[in-house]
């Protein structure tokens, strides 16, 4: 009987089977949190496995997609911990960072290329550089499709999604335990909104004298709770919508700026290794008046962010649907 691949593996475990627990479509607020994680945790997993053919064959969009989906699941991990917070953790957390670092070379180098296209177009000088720039590209690749076709990757879908269904963190005994399982999620998800805006707030009002790697910090910070948003986004009550799209597009404005910034930092690191090769690469990414903007709008951003009103578990019931 012939093996089973990497992508038809992945395929098998992003469709609902048989065997596992059947749950809900969507979330509710009275919803339990071990269930909602479930629920939360299933999709962003199977947006991974979605992305797997592509980002294999090489697609800038479905590489781009994959981190994405890798970073909601990621988050979810943390929004609902220390529920999920057992031995098994630490092991699946070590894999998906793995798997993140193994696409964020290639992300990096993707971004990097198309600023230095946007901004010299086709001009001769610089088509030896994009070529260097593309070999790495190439060679990075073929180590990312490697790793996609690996017996850790396959071991690491398997491991996430037996974890997701039934960890150890599933069944735990003890008061504490069975309390943080059965919380509604509302109740949860008013409690860690509110914490890591606070803390977001917090730090970004130090933002014009942070360092790269702070900055970089805060830009975690900040995605982790726009995706926390748009994960429980079945969650908002139609009263609330208003406030939940104001307050993200001020989180996806400091995004944006902020991982602009990032790939400006990583595109100069990178070009660094391209010196010899291109000595003019690394100034590409070297631009104080871009920098200054950037941090102006992304400060702006978090100064309408604190001015709005923080979320309550009001936002997070849905209005009654009206009777037949």
């Amino acid at each position: 009987m012939a093996r089973p691949t990497t992508s038809s593996t992945a395929t098998a475990l992003a469709r609902p089977a048989g065997s596992r627990n059947t749950l809900p479509g969507r979330l509710s607020p009275g919803m339990a949190c071990d269930t909602a994680f479930r629920i939360i945790a299933r999709r962003h997993l199977a947006a991974v496995l979605a992305q797997h053919d592509g980002t294999c064959r090489g697609d800038p969009e479905a590489l781009h997609q994959i981190r994405i989906a890798l970073t909601h699941l990621r988050t979810a991990i943390r929004f609902f911990s220390p529920m999920v917070d057992d031995a098994l953790r630490p092991k699946v957390w070590a894999e998906l960072k793995w798997l993140n670092s193994q696409l964020g070379m290639v992300r990096d180098l993707d971004v990097a290329i198309e600023r230095v296209v946007a901004e010299t177009g086709n001009e001769l000088a610089v088509i030896a550089e994009l070529q260097h720039w593309d070999d790495k590209r190439a060679e990075s690749h073929r180590l990312l499709a490697r790793a996609l076709q690996s017996a850790r990757y396959r071991r690491l879908v398997e491991q996430t999604s037996s974890w997701i269904e039934s960890g150890p963190w599933s069944t735990r005994r003890g008061k504490e335990a069975i309390r943080l399982r059965r919380c509604p999620l509302a109740d949860h998800a008013t409690a860690q909104l509110t914490e890591w805006e606070k803390t977001l707030l917090r730090k970004a009002k130090k933002l014009r004298k942070l360092d790269v790697e702070k900055r970089h910090k805060l830009r975690i910070l900040n995605k982790r709770l726009t995706y926390s948003i748009e994960s429980l986004e079945d969650l908002f009550a139609e009263k609330s919508l208003t406030k939940q799209k104001s307050i993200l597009k001020q989180l996806r404005r400091a995004q944006k700026s902020l991982g602009q910034l990032n790939d400006d930092a990583r595109g100069q690191t990178l070009a660094a290794s391209l010196n010899e090769a291109a000595p003019e690469a690394a100034v590409r990414f070297l631009d104080r008046k871009r920098e200054k903007k950037l941090l102006r709008t992304a400060s702006t951003a978090y100064r309408k962010l604190d001015k709005a009103k923080p979320f309550r578990s009001s936002d997070l019931t849905p209005d009654p649907e009206p009777e037949d």
